[in-house]
């Protein structure tokens, strides 16, 4: 992929999952910050149209979200089929498989480039086997189809034993080759941890019942 303006993807990595939608309001972003050389504001426009459109056809191919895979044989048609993918082998009831995936969660509202999946262990009975998995979270990384990276547990990413940051998973995923760029900021974790809590806040008042 051709390297962005610097300008440009700061525009862009401020938004969480930029869609065509926000196209208008990211062009007033970036001539806020633009330096005022015509040439060099029309550049990174194009660029900017180009990657708005390389985010609408990527995430018509399912990039941009998180989907839980129920059969291992389409794991396996997607990991092979996708240039950037991270896989989660997990089991639901698990705590810190459910870590992981509020972590995940976080980075695929920017990094659309790749795709994120998971699958439980209880479906993938074949690949838990061939792939020699025993700890769980595993996450695995995939560029063109070839394994780069094996996360298990939360070893070798945060700097506590028993917890993780998105911002520390973002950077073993950048080390392994599957993300394209960093794209964290400091503020979007404490947004994601918001934005969870008012959904199972959400959740809660739906499940009151007189």
């Amino acid at each position: 992929m051709a390297t962005i303006d610097p300008t440009v993807a700061k525009v862009l990595d401020r938004k969480i999952a930029p869609d065509s939608d926000d196209e208008d309001a990211l062009i007033a972003e970036l001539e806020e910050d633009d330096d005022g050389f015509s040439a060099l504001r029309e550049k990174r426009l194009e660029q900017l149209h180009s990657e708005m459109t390389r985010a609408k056809v990527l995430k018509e191919t399912q990039h941009g979200t998180y989907m839980e895979i129920k059969d291992e044989k389409q794991l396996m048609d997607i990991t092979t089929s996708t240039k950037l993918c991270v896989v989660h082998f997990m089991k639901p009831d698990f705590n810190r498989c459910r870590i992981m995936d509020e972590k995940i969660r976080t980075l695929v509202d920017k990094h659309f480039d790749t795709r994120f999946v998971s699958i439980n262990v209880d479906n993938a009975p074949f690949l838990v086997v061939k792939l020699g998995i025993q700890v769980l979270p595993c996450v695995l990384s995939f560029v063109d189809g070839v394994g780069t990276d094996r996360i298990i547990g939360f070893e070798g990413v945060g700097q506590r034993p028993d917890s993780i940051t998105a911002n520390e998973l973002e950077a073993r995923l950048l080390a392994s080759g599957v993300l394209v760029r960093k794209k964290m900021n400091k503020d979007d974790e404490s947004r994601r941890r918001l934005k969870a809590a008012t959904e199972r806040e959400e959740d809660w008042d739906e499940d009151e019942w007189d």
